[in-house]
């Protein structure tokens, strides 16, 4: 089975996570450029001209493969999935969702196809639509999560598919990627560390939190409405879980997070803001340039795994 690099035309077997609101052209052409498939997020997008846009940048600053990545329950999904044909992007990965009615479109104009998947019989079905590859992503994750651990899923999917599988979830290391690589994935995609690189476009206060964080500093809401995100532990959060707690309806929970990636990402107000990340969020430790992030994880990450077999030999 192919490398992720391989099967990406990439230096590294590397994808950075889709973050809505956060991960612009600019933003993913530094990734792009520093090694990794770099995705323009189009979450948080409200028209198809800022993904055109948005594209556009990306392909100003990089020669390098790119992608984008296309949250299904977005309620112009159809409009940006057309974009995303127009403009023939290299990778489309896709959450949230089931994305079998684009797939042909996609796959007529030579767009790789991957799709962030929580279980492994939605796997399997998207295989069968005929998906490139699929991503595995483990509940540690930032943002919209499902309850599976990477260390769980991952096998499973493999084991249930026979296209390319990639992990994600709680991957912020060199140790963490030689786990991912030696549970059989073809490759990881990452979030929550580059979170805190120079080139993030997110405000300085939210980096700072991230740097602040410890190992039990995220939590998970929205469970009691079947859409949970993992956050960090704050003002915010607390407030939404008490009110899950008590059986808040939808629109008073709503209340509480309108706008709330928003005022973390632009404003920086990361008390009422929804900072999102990952569990791997105690873990970071300094604001460094992309560059340094991705090369260092997969270096650390071939130095892991050749002292594993020096040491079991």
């Amino acid at each position: 089975m192919k490398k992720l690099n391989e099967l990406l035309g990439t230096e590294l077997p590397i994808i950075q996570g889709g973050m809505a609101n956060i991960a612009d052209g600019a933003f993913a052409a530094a990734c792009s450029n520093a090694g990794a498939l770099g995705i323009i997020a189009a979450g948080g997008m409200r028209t198809a001209d800022q993904l055109r846009e948005q594209i556009r940048i990306c392909r100003e600053r990089t020669d390098k493969p790119f992608g984008v990545n296309l949250m299904l329950m977005n309620p112009i999904a159809g409009e940006l999935a057309q974009v995303i044909t127009e403009e023939r992007v290299a990778v489309v990965t896709t959450g949230a969702g089931n994305p079998g009615q684009y797939v042909p479109a996609w796959k007529d104009v030579g767009i790789k196809v991957i799709p962030v998947v929580a279980a492994a019989v939605l796997a399997k079905r998207l295989e069968r639509s005929g998906v490139d590859a699929v991503i595995a992503e483990g509940t540690e994750s930032g943002g919209h999560v499902g309850e599976m651990t990477t260390m769980a899923l991952v096998p499973q999917v493999i084991d249930t598919v026979d296209i390319p599988v990639i992990a994600a979830g709680g991957i912020a290391d060199g140790r963490q990627l030689a786990a991912a690589l030696s549970l059989g994935a073809c490759g990881v995609q990452i979030g929550t560390c580059l979170l805190v690189s120079q080139e993030c476009p997110i405000h300085e206060n939210y980096k700072q939190a991230l740097l602040r964080a410890k190992d039990s500093d995220t939590t998970v809401t929205g469970r009691s409405i079947g859409g949970p995100v993992r956050v960090l532990k704050n003002k915010m959060a607390r407030e939404y879980l008490a009110l899950e707690k008590r059986g808040a309806t939808l629109e008073e929970l709503e209340k509480v997070t309108l706008g709330g990636l928003r005022r973390a990402v632009v404003e920086g107000d990361v008390d009422t803001g929804s900072v999102m990340c990952g569990q791997v969020a105690g873990m970071l430790r300094e604001i460094r340039p992309v560059a340094d992030i991705l090369q260092g994880l997969w270096q650390e990450g071939m130095d892991v795994l050749e002292a594993s077999r020096q040491r079991w030999r």
